[in-house]
């Protein structure tokens, strides 16, 4: 029997490293792997070459019992997997018919030709354990080798969920006799306060301790902080996790915004709405109207959106304002966020000003993109290095925006 099974995921292609496909495949096992008490410790990326592939399964053998690879099945010669494990588990590759004769009968009910070169498909390493794939024409297999497994899946998402949920998960449970053994997590989303700051408050021995365990993770703008914990049984795990989070809680309380799901708008409309029907106006210069559209985008967002106001250009926002002296976008956006409170009777504001046409990173030395929040006449404001032509300015202001802007009406007194 074994109690702990560590594992480790390789995810195959390219496409990966080339950055043109993100790689949600490997999340989706990592989650599987967890809810049945597997320990993944590495996840590995590497490209269409059969030697990288063959030394990444080798090295994954060295340090994990189980091996999942997925990608590199299909029938084209850049599709390697199978060779790279049979020649890593020191095999050859074994013909099996019935596999392309399934294969066939999938092409005709599409009513496509076969094409010669999926008999590649066909060929597996020798001994292996056929994974019937009912939702696609890319076999798949275990092969069992000493005290380690490898299971190769393909990469089209939809047929690696199936085959993993209905065929891996089954098989590890019997191997490994995992019976009832699960990973429970539960994540507290924080926001207004940064990651060495939460770091501090948290402390090492909750940080430090090995079952539950506490993690930090920071995203743009907010910090997840996430509690897992292994048991026998999910009310043994949920008890583990509710005792770390109640600790938690006593220190960091007043930055958590939600509870494994949750987004940082749902938690400032219901913020706002906590503070007497309270009401933000957004002021988006230079940059689509990110922190208006996602606003409105939640349910009862229109009503506590105060008004959504959008200039093409800073100049623009200067001349609305009747702002005629030059001034860096730091200010411009404190100034705009101040007037549009004032001006539209809101007690919250969130301005974002940005050059327009910068795509690049323009670094810490110069402005391209600034956002500010004005709150019962309290102000706090940034600046950054990116311009308003990137994906970093439109995450970036959006959350820091909403996320300060939430902390500060938290401590309006409310009805």
């Amino acid at each position: 029997m074994t109690h702990e099974l560590n594992a480790e995921v390789i995810a195959i292609g390219t496409e990966i490293l080339l950055g043109e496909i993100t790689d949600t495949n490997s999340v989706f096992i990592a989650r599987l792997l967890r809810d049945i008490g597997v320990n993944l410790f590495f996840m590995t990326s590497v490209g269409d070459n059969e030697k990288r592939i063959e030394s990444a399964i080798r090295i994954a053998m060295g340090r994990a019992q189980l091996v999942i690879t997925c990608g590199g099945l299909g029938p084209t010669i850049d599709d390697m997997t199978r060779q790279a494990v049979a020649t890593a588990t020191d095999r050859g590759l074994t013909f099996h018919q019935t596999l392309l004769d399934a294969i066939a009968q999938r092409f005709a009910g599409f009513r496509v030709q076969m094409t010669e070169n999926n008999r590649r498909q066909a060929y597996l390493p020798d001994h292996a354990i056929v994974i019937e794939n009912p939702v696609g024409t890319a076999p798949s297999f275990i092969v069992e080798h000493g005290d380690c497994v490898v299971i190769s899946l393909p990469g089209v998402p939809r047929e690696m969920k199936y085959l993993m949920t209905e065929s891996v998960v089954p098989y590890l449970r019997e191997k490994f006799q995992l019976g009832g053994k699960i990973i429970k997590a539960r994540v507290l989303k924080t926001a207004g306060i940064g990651e060495s700051a939460l770091d501090e408050l948290i402390g090492k021995p909750a940080l430090e301790a090995s079952n539950p365990t506490v993690g930090l993770a920071a995203h743009t703008g907010q910090v997840d902080v996430r509690i897992t914990a292994k048991a026998d049984s999910e009310e043994e795990a949920e008890a583990m996790i509710a005792v770390v989070e109640t600790d938690l809680r006593t220190r960091i309380a007043p930055y958590v915004f939600a509870v494994d799901t949750g987004t940082i708008e749902e938690a400032l409309i219901k913020a706002l709405n906590a503070a007497h029907g309270a009401k933000v106006v957004v002021c988006e210069a230079g940059i689509d109207p990110i922190i208006s559209g996602r606003i409105s985008a939640v349910e009862g967002g229109t009503n506590a959106l105060g008004a959504a106001l959008w200039y093409p250009t800073p100049d623009a926002l200067r001349e609305a304002l009747n702002l005629h002296e030059p001034m860096p976008l730091r200010m411009l956006a404190e100034r705009a966020a101040q007037i549009a409170a004032e001006q539209n009777a809101t007690v919250a504001a969130i301005a974002v000003v940005c050059h327009p046409d910068e795509a690049t990173d323009l670094g810490d030395q110069q402005e391209g993109s600034a956002i500010a929040v004005a709150v019962n006449g309290r102000t706090h404001s940034r600046a950054y290095g990116f311009g308003g032509a990137t994906e970093m300015a439109k995450t970036w202001t959006a959350t820091w925006g909403m996320s300060m802007t939430w902390r500060l009406v938290k401590e309006i007194p409310q009805a």
